[in-house]
């Protein structure tokens, strides 16, 4: 999906969700699952939240807000 042309320029956020649980993938697995650091020509950043409590929401989409600000 990331490599459509479409695409191309879009910036990527990953929320590694369920934090909370004991058997939940740590972001540095989720990264390597994906293959995030292959991903060299865009930015891209992975955030470990818990949605249910609301954990790391706000600075997934803050970092998600300062990039798309910068790349205007």
């Amino acid at each position: 999906m990331i490599n459509e042309e479409e695409l191309k320029d879009a910036i990527i956020l990953v929320f590694a969700n369920k934090q909370d649980l004991p058997n939940a993938m740590s972001a540095a697995e989720v990264t390597e699952k994906l293959h995030l650091n292959t991903i060299r020509e865009r930015n891209w950043f992975i955030q470990s939240t818990c949605a249910t409590r609301g954990d790391g929401l706000y600075e997934g989409f803050d970092w998600l807000t300062t990039h798309l600000n910068n790349a205007k």
